[in-house]
């Protein structure tokens, strides 16, 4: 008798946990909005305002705020978000007390691409980012490209250069040609440095750096016009 008391009592407690569980449930569903914030992630608001985001975050072509809680698919804003091209990731979520919060993180551009009929950014990944009227980056210009072109072997030559503090404040421009080779333009100098296919690149770069030290050493980097690294273990200059 002791043991059908105790159990039920713990069914009568369990099924009244229960129905404060889904009467609190209910009725947080059944507030509303109250306010939305936008917080870019590590300070990177490059291209989007507040505002801008803000009209990103709508559900069936209406404002989520005053929005009953229950019906806000965060999911689904957080997929509306992000097709936003200049979007990386986005975190939405909504508090007790009615907010709900976008945590975003734009896309970081590390160069500008010209092909002659459109210019855009692209990131880390490659991706690109269209131009913007509310940001200008200053980042690399890659100039030669052909719309038809894959960016793949552009980006792994952009991001070598930004990954190395010496190339990252010289080298300020890429020209793809039409042969798929690669011109460097530098900061220090008119000189251009012919870097030719990325084979050895790690190489090739190596073999820069050090002719730059010692032409710098030397005080001779303005007698040059081409420094051409194609060939092996040499570095080619022409006056």
């Amino acid at each position: 008798m002791k043991k059908l008391f105790t159990y039920l009592f713990f069914l009568v407690l369990l099924g009244g946990l229960s129905f404060l569980y889904a009467f609190s449930s209910h009725r947080n569903g059944e507030k509303k909005v109250q306010k939305v914030l936008v917080e870019f992630e590590e300070g990177s608001n490059y291209f989007f305002s507040q505002k801008m985001v803000d009209k990103l975050l709508i559900l069936n072509q209406q404002e989520v705020q005053n929005q009953p809680k229950s019906i806000i698919n965060l999911q689904g804003l957080e997929h509306h978000v992000v097709s936003s091209p200049y979007i990386e990731k986005a975190i939405v979520f909504l508090s007790i007390d009615g907010v709900l919060k976008a945590i975003v993180k734009q896309r970081t551009p590390v160069a500008r691409v010209s092909t002659g009929s459109e210019s855009y950014y692209i990131d880390k990944q490659g991706l690109k980012i269209p131009l913007s009227a509310n940001y200008s980056a200053r980042v690399l210009l890659v100039t030669g490209v052909l719309g038809t072109d894959n960016l793949t072997k552009i980006t792994q030559l952009v991001n070598k250069v930004l990954s190395d503090d010496f190339l990252k404040k010289e080298v300020v421009g890429i020209y793809k040609t039409p042969k798929g080779e690669f011109v460097l333009s530098v900061r220090s100098g008119k000189q251009k440095v012919e870097l030719g296919t990325l084979e050895h690149l790690n190489t090739k770069l190596k073999k820069l750096k050090a002719f730059y030290n010692k032409a710098y050493v030397d005080k001779t980097i303005e007698k040059y016009k081409v420094i051409n690294l194609k060939y092996h273990n040499q570095v080619v200059c022409t006056k």
